[in-house]
Parts: C-alpha cells; sequence; structure tokens
C-alpha cells in the first residue's frame, strides 16, 4: 500500500513538472504536457497556455486541419528530438519464456501463443519498445490497438521487459499486459487472460473496482494514462475487443477482450 501511495505520488508530479526543468510557457508554467479533453481543439489547447496554434502542432507532429482527440496527449514545448517511427513485431514464444507447468493444465498452449512488440510512450513521454502475450488469432489487431495509441501519443506507464524499460521496479501490478495463467479473482473460473484473449491497460490509472473509492474512480478526470470512451478506449473498440468499463456488475477500466469477459 504504502509503495502504491509513492507511485501515485509520483504520477501526480508527472503531471506538473517539467522533464527538461524548463516551464512551457508563462500562462503554463510547469504543464509540459495537457491531457486532450471533450471538446478542446489544437487551437484551444494553444490559447489555453498562451502558444502559437502552429507551434503547437509542429511539436507533436500534428498535419492540418490539426485534429486531436479525446486522451491524446499534447507536449507544450518543443520536443528535444522528433516522435520515432513506430515499430512492431510478432515472435513466438517458448514455454520457458511464458513460465508454462503443465502441472497447472492452463488451458491455452504455448504454441497459440505470440509476443507482439510495440512502441510507446511512458508517463514522462519517453520512447520505448515494449511486448505483451496474446493469443496468435488476435496479434495484428493487439498491433493496431497500440498503434493507435501511439499516434495518439497516449502514455503507458509500463510494459515489459521491465528491467529495461522500467529498471528496479518490482510492482507487476502497474504493468501494461496481456496473458497471465491465473483464474478470475475469487473463483476457479479461467481468467480471460489464461487464454491470451485479454489485454489491461496502465491497471493503476484504470482500476477495476465495485464503487470502492480510488484516485481513479472518477472518471470524469482526464489524467495521463486514463481510458475513455469517447477516447483511447477507440483503439481497442475499433479493432473486435471489447471494453471492461462498460460491464454492469463491476467497471474494469484497464480491460479489454474480445470474448466481453
Amino acid at each position: 500500500m504504502r509503495r502504491k501511495k509513492i507511485l501515485l505520488a509520483f504520477v501526480s508530479a508527472l503531471l506538473v513538472l517539467s522533464p527538461f526543468g524548463t516551464p512551457a510557457s508563462a500562462s503554463g508554467a510547469g504543464r509540459v504536457w495537457h491531457v486532450v479533453r471533450p471538446g478542446d481543439t489544437m487551437s484551444s489547447v494553444a490559447r489555453l497556455y498562451g502558444l502559437r496554434t502552429a507551434d503547437l502542432a509542429r511539436w507533436n507532429q500534428v498535419l492540418r486541419p490539426y485534429p486531436v482527440y479525446v486522451d491524446e496527449v499534447l507536449r507544450l514545448n518543443r520536443p528535444p528530438r522528433r516522435l520515432p517511427a513506430w515499430r512492431t513485431r510478432i515472435e513466438a514464444v517458448t514455454p520457458a519464456s511464458v513460465g508454462w507447468n503443465p502441472v497447472r493444465k492452463c488451458p491455452v498452449a504455448p504454441s497459440l501463443l505470440r509476443r507482439v512488440w510495440v512502441s510507446y510512450l511512458d508517463f514522462k513521454g519517453a520512447y520505448h519498445d515494449g511486448s505483451l502475450i496474446v493469443r496468435s488469432d488476435i496479434a495484428v489487431r493487439t498491433q493496431h490497438a497500440f498503434q493507435t495509441l501511439y499516434r495518439m501519443r497516449f502514455r503507458i506507464m509500463a510494459m515489459a521487459p521491465m528491467s529495461e524499460n522500467m529498471p528496479g521496479e518490482t510492482d507487476m501490478s502497474i504493468v501494461t499486459g496481456g496473458y497471465n495463467c491465473r483464474a478470475v479473482a475469487g473463483t476457479r473460473t479461467w481468467s480471460q487472460h489464461a487464454y491470451g484473449y485479454a489485454v489491461d491497460v496502465n491497471p493503476m490509472q484504470n482500476p477495476m473496482f465495485r464503487g470502492t473509492s480510488t484516485y481513479y474512480a472518477d472518471r470524469d478526470q482526464y489524467k495521463i494514462g486514463m481510458m475513455h470512451p469517447e477516447g483511447a478506449v477507440r483503439a481497442f473498440t475499433a479493432n473486435g475487443f471489447f471494453w471492461g468499463g462498460m460491464w454492469r456488475s463491476l467497471q474494469d477500466y484497464m480491460h479489454f477482450s474480445p470474448a466481453n469477459r
């Protein structure tokens, strides 16, 4: 719990502190990015921070007519370099790489799983190559979803390999991932993750809860890493995934699955 509070404090600091130590503008001192909300336009965000629309668009590599999308993250200062081109690849996995143990009788064999590598931006805006494991028949649509997130400059807190992407972090509950040979919490029913048919995105910022209060329980907020139905969620729903945030018995805002389970 104490580690969670430290991480939350770290995330909150990222919302206002510049990674380069310089203010974005006189009116938005200390702010270096803006999370797009419903009704925002490139010009309205530029006015909010006292910037020129053309500059804001150029810093974010957005071409005319300067479209923006809910949950997109816009830089408010000149980047040190252009955003790299998005990269991806799909690899077969080995039993060892997925921790395969025949005794557990996991419901999908390693031969049916694939490791999907995708480009992503972390909460500081740094580029990484990350991976997650999914069933082979949803690997391509998973690629497409993460490509959309990258084009939006949507921020992902962490992805494997954690030893490279977030060295020293031991809390795996913050990781965006897919396959996990486990049952649904409190049951003996296999989770969709155990079949390779589920993806969780930013679990801390998009929690699962049954009416309990968390820092991110107020879904009317638009903070870095949060997903909304009119925004980043569409990257997945447009590719055949259902979103757990629409469930009635509980809301699982991190969870996407083609089976809607």
